[in-house]
């Protein structure tokens, strides 16, 4: 917190930082031993003329403070600067990750790019707003209910936080306006060499599609021929599958897409009788084998905040969260 000179806290924010990443340490009441403080970190996304203040954290959650509240504060560096993990900005990641999970239909708004593929996956059936729109807010949200409308499709607006150049201020308009924050999950990254050399890879075959023996461990069962499509898309996509035993569904899976220098694990799936016996890792490994040979050298994957399991797996493996994704569902629509 920023003291002074004379050792007292000072408020050195207004309402000209919103936008700007900040900190501050707020009154939140008194006790036997005398005043409680809480502590905020994250984007002032609004400063009303009543004196509340808005500050969306790194995970997406917003916290609303009466300015009256205030004992300090003051704008911090945008981001805070990764331990490890390949650099990369925001923007590469999300237009990596949409390359690697692509929809069957897409129109562009301004620099807002509008995805469809028949409501198999969020990610693929919500706007990736990378920039302006081209119109103002209102107008640009009324043309993407409209879109989705026309394709029988609840309207989704996925968004960032919680690194440089995400988008807290647009999470903040569209609460405003009604949209509810559905699902949030993470993007984590990591090197792909310290992958590929944990384990052997052995028992994992590799193909170019999804086969029936894939597709009967995949967790989404009946899958349509979009979500083939889906499944399928991407620059250079592979896919992992660990034989079971007799004949049966596979005893693991896993999905990789190779863009470049990056390389991005998806699908990671084991029989839940043969958990913690290391298949996870060994799919991973076999997979980031062939992205290194393909000359990717960092990877990334999605995970969401409440799975234990892999969260603990993929944080073993050396990666880490980069930034948290949200998908925001239009007031009215049918989010089933």
């Amino acid at each position: 917190m920023e003291i002074s000179a004379a050792g007292r806290f000072e408020v050195r924010i207004t309402a000209a930082d919103v936008g700007k990443r900040v900190s501050v340490r707020r009154l939140a009441g008194s006790g036997a031993v005398g005043e409680k403080f809480t502590d905020t970190v994250g984007v002032l996304t609004s400063w009303d003329d009543d004196g509340m203040l808005t500050i969306t954290r790194r995970d997406g959650e917003t916290v609303r403070i009466p300015e009256s509240a205030l004992v300090a504060g003051k704008v911090v560096p945008a981001a805070p600067a990764r331990r490890r993990g390949p650099a990369a900005s925001y923007g590469e990641l999300a237009r990596v990750a949409s390359r690697g999970w692509r929809p069957v239909e897409s129109e562009r708004l301004g620099e807002w790019e509008l995805r469809a593929a028949a409501g198999f996956t969020r990610r693929a059936n919500s706007v990736l707003p990378l920039g302006d729109p081209g119109l103002p807010l209102d107008a640009a949200l009324m043309a993407v209910r409209r879109w989705y409308g026309e394709r029988g499709l609840p309207a989704y607006v996925q968004t960032a936080t919680g690194a440089e150049g995400t988008q807290e201020l647009l999470c903040a308009e569209l609460e405003r306006r009604g949209w509810q924050r559905e699902v949030s999950a993470e993007l984590w990254t990591g090197g792909l060499a310290p992958v590929a050399d944990r384990a052997e890879g052995a028992g994992v075959l590799l193909s170019r599609a999804a086969g029936e023996d894939w597709l009967e461990r995949y967790q989404r069962k009946g899958v349509s021929e979009v979500a083939l499509k889906v499944l399928g898309g991407g620059p250079s996509v592979w896919f992992a599958t660990v034989p079971g035993a007799g004949g049966g569904a596979p005893a693991a899976i896993g999905r990789l897409v190779v863009d470049g220098r990056w390389a991005g694990f998806a699908a990671v799936e084991v029989d839940p009788g043969l958990r913690r016996r290391g298949l996870a890792t060994e799919v991973m490994a076999a997979l980031a084998r062939r992205a290194l040979a393909e000359g990717a050298s960092a990877a990334w994957l999605q995970v969401e905040t409440d799975n234990a399991g892999a969260r603990a797996l993929y944080g073993r493996l050396g990666f880490a969260a980069h930034h948290a994704y949200h998908h925001y569902r239009a007031p009215g629509a049918d989010g089933s």
